[in-house]
C-alpha cells in the first residue's frame, strides 16, 4: 500500500514506535527509524527490519530535546531522500511528581521532547508535502491529551498541546492532500508498563495478572491493554485512501477510559 512512500517515525527503536515502524515496513514503505540507542545497535536494528520486510530502512539518530539536533536530523533526511511522505511523531518521556515539587529541568525536557519536537519536525516536513500534494502526519498523543491525571503536569500539558497542534496543522493543510491526526492510546503493553506491573505485583504480593488488572481497571472499563502493533495498524489505516478525509481527529484507543 505504501510502496515508494518515505516514513519517518521518531522514538522508534522500541515500544510503540518500533511497532509502528514495523507495520509501515509491512506495507512496503521506506522506513526511517530514530532513537537514542547506540549507533551500531541502531544500524543493526534498521538492517533487521529491512531484511525481514524486504524494504529500505535507515537508522537516523537525533536528540529530540535539542532544536539543533532536530534540524540536523531533518537536514540529513532531506539531503538523502528529498522528502518525507509520512511523519509519525512518537518520541516521548514521562516523569511524575506533584506540581509544587516538579523539577523544572524535567518540565523543560518533557515539553521539548513530547511537544516541541513535533512542532519542529512538522514545520520542516510540511513544505515538501505541500509541494508533492500528499502527506500523512500522525502524532502519537495519549489519553492524557484528552483527560488529566494527578502528578503528570508536564506530560498532560504536552499531550494536550499535541492534540491542539494536530488540529491547527490539519486546518492549515486541509486542501493540500495532507491529513493530520492524533492517536490517543490508553494503556499499551510495552516493556515500560510491564516493569510498572512487576513493581505493583511485588509491592502488593500478588501475581503479574492480578497486578495488571489492578493497574488497567483503575482507569479503563475494558480490562485489556492495547498491543503496540495495534497502534501501528491504526497508523497504516490513517495512511490509507480509506482515511483520506479523516483529518484533525483525536482517536482514542483507550478501552473506554474517556467514555466515562
Amino acid at each position: 500500500m505504501l510502496k515508494h512512500k518515505i516514513a519517518l517515525v521518531t522514538g522508534s527503536t522500541s515500544g510503540i514506535g518500533l511497532a509502528v515502524a514495523r507495520e509501515l515496513a509491512a506495507q512496503d514503505a521506506t522506513v526511517l527509524i530514530n532513537g537514542l540507542i547506540d549507533h551500531k545497535e541502531g544500524i543493526a536494528l534498521a538492517k533487521s527490519i529491512a531484511e525481514e520486510f524486504s524494504i529500505t530502512c535507515h537508522f537516523c539518530p537525533g536528540d529530540l530535546s535539542q532544536t539543533d539536533s532536530i534540524n540536523q536530523l531533518m537536514d540529513s533526511i532531506f539531503a538523502q531522500f528529498g522528502r518525507i511522505d509520512i511523519l509519525v511523531n512518537n518520541a516521548g518521556i514521562q516523569y511524575t511528581s506533584p506540581i509544587e515539587a516538579f523539577p523544572v529541568e524535567q518540565w523543560d525536557k518533557i515539553i521539548a521532547i513530547n511537544l516541541s519536537s513535533a512542532f519542529h519536525t512538522i514545520r520542516r516536513t510540511i513544505p515538501s508535502m505541500q509541494q508533492h500534494g500528499w502527506g500523512r502526519i500522525i502524532n502519537i498523543a495519549s489519553v492524557h491529551g484528552l483527560v488529566a491525571s494527578i502528578n503528570k503536569a508536564a506530560y498532560v500539558s504536552a499531550k494536550h498541546g499535541i492534540v491542539g497542534l494536530t488540529k491547527v496543522v490539519a486546518l492549515e493543510n486541509a486542501n493540500h492532500g495532507i491529513t493530520v491526526n492524533a492517536i490517543c492510546p490508553g494503556w499499551v503493553e510495552t516493556q515500560l508498563i510491564r516493569r510498572q506491573i512487576d513493581d505493583i505485583a511485588q509491592k502488593d504480593g500478588v501475581d503479574y495478572e492480578t497486578a495488571k488488572k489492578a493497574l488497567v481497571s483503575a482507569k479503563q472499563p475494558l480490562h485489556s491493554m492495547t498491543l503496540p502493533h495495534q497502534i501501528g495498524e491504526w497508523v497504516t489505516f490513517l495512511c490509507s485512501e480509506a482515511a483520506s478525509t479523516t483529518t484533525g481527529s483525536s482517536i482514542a484507543i483507550d478501552g473506554g477510559w474517556t467514555a466515562q
